[in-house]
């Protein structure tokens, strides 16, 4: 009679207090023993391989629905789990937006059976739904609401003090931010060079973020209101958010880390231009170094697919977003093997982050008790990102062609084998997350 439904052998496991060469048993999907683990119905070799707590990616466009030609729930989620992600959190801006309690109920219904991974979703603030907020971010299977200060992919937008602050007063949840200033943006129009994207940080340029970022912070603790600011690109931003921990957390992203402008519009063009902007060398270094201090609390690939035919248009016609769920963890396992960080670092804002920062039940550790996600990873594997390997609806990486060290190997969610070396499991079992604020109240 077996003791547990699952056993992990071999392997290294990151546990809370370290690494350790200890065995993991799962039972019913959740861990129920760590050590000598006994008698198993399956084991996983791990030998060689390091097992990470789950990898959550806290931002994500999966397109769906309305969007479907760039990606879709399907897609984007079997790219989140090839490359060793267990659990993501959806952005609002679709066709339609979703803005209601029937967008997100649609959205879960949409993800049943189809999901490979874990999910949640945002809802969109807007002018005309600020009082429901409290409401809707209640519900199950919600990130919780997402504030588009900046205009970006869709029609999301509130830009204004006043909105803003009716915002933040209807409900208690960390309320999500792009922070770029909207009117400062609109009145730098003209900086932008037709045909040259190197142009798109000299229009979206720190200003507008460092703007954006301060009145959130204002109009955030005049509301008693907890903010995550979401892909931060500039130091000073970075380091006003250590000031004000209290109230914000924040994120980076791997691109901001990985690219810089001097290079990236050169090589990659329009295939470059995201929002916030990839910026300078001098800016990727700067976010390294507040990274180093600790400041950023997540890594978010803020994976936002647009097609080949719509990024070659000429600049400013091209739309901003590049894919990443897929690269998040292979290039900042890289980031590690190269120095710039430490393993337990990424960890931190991987796994035990996203669950420290957002209140996710269940996941974020190897522990008794927590539900049975892991990333299974060879952190000396050297290899190159193929475009056969990408599994985005959009068919294109600004990463194809780096070689890289270390590598996602295995994908387990809830004590399911959802992914190993590279071959897919039979069927999708992504299920609804679960929050603190909600099941608890």
């Amino acid at each position: 009679m077996a003791s547990v439904d699952l056993k992990l052998k071999g392997g290294r496991v990151h546990l809370p207090s370290g690494p350790a060469e200890v065995e993991v048993g799962v039972t019913a999907g959740r861990i129920v023993a760590i050590g000598d683990v006994g008698d198993a119905g399956e084991t996983i070799d791990c030998t060689g391989l390091d097992v990470l707590p789950g990898v959550i990616d806290t931002q994500v466009h999966f397109r769906e629905p309305g969007l479907e030609a760039k990606e879709d729930l399907e897609s984007g989620s079997r790219a989140a789990v090839l490359g060793g992600v267990t659990a993501v959190f959806e952005m609002p801006n679709t066709k339609p937006n979703t803005d209601s309690e029937a967008a997100v109920a649609d959205k879960l219904a949409r993800a049943r059976n189809r999901m490979w991974c874990d999910h949640a979703f945002y809802v969109g603030a807007t002018a005309a739904n600020a009082e429901r907020l409290a409401e809707f971010e209640r519900l199950p299977g919600t990130a919780g609401i997402k504030i588009f200060m900046g205009a970006s992919t869709g029609d999301l937008l509130v830009a204004e003090d006043g909105e803003l602050a009716r915002v933040l007063a209807s409900g208690k949840r960390r309320v999500a931010i792009h922070a770029e200033d909207e009117a400062r943006m609109n009145a730098r129009l003209g900086e932008r060079v037709p045909g040259d994207p190197s142009s798109h940080p000299v229009w979206r340029d720190d200003e507008s973020a460092i703007l954006a970022t301060r009145r959130i912070l204002r109009l955030a603790r005049e509301a008693r209101r907890r903010i995550h600011v979401l892909h931060v690109t500039t130091p000073a931003e970075l380091e006003l958010l250590g000031q004000n921990k209290d109230i914000a957390t924040c994120e980076v992203t791997p691109q901001h880390l990985t690219l810089a402008g001097e290079e990236a519009y050169p090589q990659l063009g329009t295939y470059a231009q995201m929002n916030p902007p990839i910026r300078s060398r001098a800016h990727r270094d700067g976010l390294w170094e507040w990274l180093r201090q600790g400041v950023p609390d997540v890594i978010g690939s803020d994976h936002a697919p647009h097609t080949i035919e719509e990024k070659a248009k000429e600049y400013p016609a091209s739309p901003s977003g590049m894919p990443g769920v897929q690269t998040l963890l292979p290039l900042m396992l890289n980031h590690v093997a190269e120095g710039r960080l430490t393993l337990q670092r990424l960890i931190d804002m991987t796994s035990a982050g996203p669950q420290r920062v957002f209140g996710l039940v269940g996941k974020g550790r190897i522990a008794v008790g927590y539900d049975a996600d892991f990333t299974v990873v060879d952190l000396n594997a050297r290899w190159t990102v193929e475009e056969s390997w990408l599994a985005s609806k959009c068919g294109w990486s600004p990463f194809t062609g780096m070689a890289l060290t270390g590598k996602p190997i295995g994908t387990i969610i809830r004590g399911n084998r959802v992914m190993w070396e590279a071959e897919l499991a039979n069927a999708a079992i992504g299920a609804p997350l679960r929050f603190e604020a909600v099941e608890f109240g």
